[in-house]
């Protein structure tokens, strides 16, 4: 099955969520996340999560939860702060998306939490497509999304490739967990 027509099944059942961890579509994806190191996918994670806190700053300039749970985040991947500290502004990112009530932001705000989630695990790295591109889908809609869809896809291998190849010329600290593999 395609994924369009995929997502469409997930839209008939009401789904929020509108691609699965084992989604044809995103295999490649899983299986170029699964042969990185976990610096690389940190730092792929924090472009994408940086990029979408600003274009939601600019809908809510007034919510400071999502940049706050990135900045956290980097400073947990840096070691200046405990892991219970960013969890807990990962949640509060997470807690955003209750409170607003446009479905392509709130798919945003959960990519952020879940690109934020990628310090603890590479593992978590899949979910910044999956709400992100939930989010492309609710904006454009059914059969629009699919060259944004299909265009950000592309984007995200193209940037773990860049980051394999770039992740040590970055400037700033790794807490002693990033530097074991």
């Amino acid at each position: 099955m395609d994924w369009l027509t995929e997502v469409q099944n997930r839209i008939k059942r009401k789904n929020h969520v509108l691609f699965a961890k084992d989604s044809d579509f995103l295999a490649d994806i899983v299986a170029l996340i699964a042969q990185q190191n976990h610096r690389t996918m940190v730092l792929w994670a924090f472009e994408f999560a940086d990029e979408t806190v600003r274009r939601l700053s600019a809908r809510y300039p007034n919510e400071t939860r999502l940049q706050t749970a990135v900045t956290t985040s980097r400073d947990w991947a840096a070691g200046k702060v405990k892991m219970h500290v960013a969890q807990r502004a990962i949640l509060d990112a997470h807690a955003v998306a209750k409170e607003i009530s446009s479905p392509e932001d709130i798919a945003l705000c959960h990519a952020i939490g879940q690109a934020c989630g990628v310090v603890h695990a590479n593992g978590h790295a899949l979910g910044f497509p999956i709400y992100e591109l939930t989010a492309i889908i609710r904006r454009y809609g059914i059969p629009e999304c699919k060259v944004p869809v299909e265009m950000r896809k592309q984007q995200y291998i193209e940037k773990i490739l860049y980051w394999r190849g770039h992740y040590k010329e970055h400037s700033g600290d790794w807490a002693a967990f990033m530097l074991t593999d």
